[in-house]
């Protein structure tokens, strides 16, 4: 009995682990099939069976195709039967996809992020006026709060103002006597909220949609 016993490592590996070896071991008995019109039969069983793993899906035309496919796949396309689907590409299958650019661009303070630092950006590139400097306060808040997540203690606004100055390479220099940033201890309560008010969010909203407008412009 001890003797009989099969080990996966042992055993053809599965293309598809996820739909098990049973269901594996019947595209293989409908590729050793010579008749078409049962290998078609056996093709419509084995896709039922596919199907009743996600019932929810099993009707959806989309969900069919891609059943379909995944026999095609698991059969290593040597499946002769026909298909309500176009037949998938083997060469397509297997050619491999481009690399996925991913920005590593990695900044000197992490805490702040990528995104504070696009936004900087977009702060040197408007004109002076009015409409900057409200830019630039907003930006040095919530760099301070990105500050406070990093580091839940404290942080005075020259820090900040200094970094500020340093990540638009000087070319932002904020007057702290003009207007002082929100309090460290409201920033923190304000992070530490899991739902925000309901207007509140309303008005983000809007302010990013003027924003981003305005750049576009």
């Amino acid at each position: 009995m001890i003797e009989n016993l099969q080990y996966n490592t042992e055993r053809t590996k599965l293309i598809i682990p996820e739909y098990g070896r049973h269901l594996h071991k019947m595209i293989d008995q409908a590729l050793e099939c010579n008749n078409r019109v049962k290998r078609n039969n056996l093709a419509k069983a084995i896709i039922g069976v596919m199907g009743n793993m996600n019932p929810h899906l099993r009707d959806v035309p989309e969900f069919q195709h891609k059943l379909w496919d995944q026999l095609f796949i698991m059969s290593n396309f040597e499946l002769d039967i026909d298909s309500p689907y176009p037949l998938p590409s083997k060469e397509v299958y297997e050619e491999r996809p481009d690399k996925l650019e991913y920005p590593q661009n990695f900044p000197k303070y992490r805490f702040y992020g990528n995104n504070i630092k696009r936004m900087i950006d977009i702060a040197v590139s408007w004109e002076e006026g009015e409409m900057k400097k409200q830019l630039v306060y907003v930006i040095a808040n919530h760099m301070k709060k990105c500050f406070l997540n990093w580091n839940k203690d404290t942080v005075e606004d020259d820090v900040i103002f200094s970094h500020l100055n340093e990540l638009s390479n000087g070319k932002i220099v904020y007057d702290s006597k003009e207007k002082s940033l929100s309090e460290s201890q409201n920033l923190i309560k304000l992070s530490n909220k899991k739902f925000g008010n309901s207007q509140t969010n309303k008005n983000n909203k809007k302010h990013y949609r003027n924003f981003k407008k305005r750049n576009n412009n």
